[in-house]
């Protein structure tokens, strides 16, 4: 494994570095996000097919109508999930490849992450299980319900854009909690929002503009 995950070519250190200094480009501050992101094998993540791409700035297919999210997403929606302190429980909604997931379990204590497609679900499991990602626990499930059982979190993030914002999450977040969404439907504007949970309600800021897949229930 570890060959694997030290990657050669065009899956080597000196790629992913180049995509790292791309997003320091591009913003992102975060040096905890960007030290993580270098250290993690995104190859990993796509079919061995698309390998060689893996660390272009681009979101790429993993089958099932879904993507992994372009690196430069997934950095903004995670330094937003660190803006105000790291948060020790963290609930993912489209676990999808798992290198979200991934990610996170570099940076936060726990994380636990929702996948609605069994093969997606089962093939991250098992990488998670493979990079020795203890720190994760993934369900299959309809994420729109959350997974109240491990209820209230400091923080939830959805790789997927909802029509509207699920209650049941904003239910899920712990007080001064925060959520990282993708709002507005397909082929439609989308915003990256973060909603912070507090006493007196929820504050909303609005990122940017994105393009994600559906959230779909069921």
């Amino acid at each position: 494994m570890e060959n694997q995950t030290e990657g050669i070519g065009m899956t080597s250190q000196r790629t992913r570095d180049r995509l790292i200094r791309r997003l320091r480009e591009k913003g992102i501050r975060d040096n905890r996000v960007l030290e993580a992101m270098r250290m993690l094998p995104r190859h990993l993540f796509v079919d061995e097919a698309l390998a060689t791409r893996a660390y272009e700035d681009d979101a790429l297919p993993i089958g099932h109508k879904q993507t992994i999210s372009q690196p430069y997403i997934v950095a903004r929606m995670t330094e937003a999930l660190l803006a105000d302190g790291v948060p020790k429980k963290v609930l993912e909604i489209g676990t999808g490849s798992g290198y979200q997931a991934a990610l996170l379990a570099h940076l936060v204590e726990q994380v636990y992450t929702v996948e609605r497609i069994e093969p997606l679900y089962q093939q991250a499991r098992k990488l998670l299980m493979k990079l020795g990602l203890r720190n994760v626990r993934c369900k299959l499930s309809d994420g729109t319900w959350g997974w109240e059982s491990y209820a209230p979190y400091d923080a939830i993030i959805v790789t997927a854009a909802a029509p509207e914002i699920p209650q049941s999450l904003l239910q899920q977040l712990a007080i001064g909690g925060r959520l990282i969404i993708p709002v507005g439907a397909q082929h439609e504007a989308q915003q990256l929002l973060t909603l912070v949970r507090t006493k007196e309600g929820i504050e909303q800021h609005k990122l940017e503009d994105v393009v994600f897949v559906p959230l779909v229930s069921g």
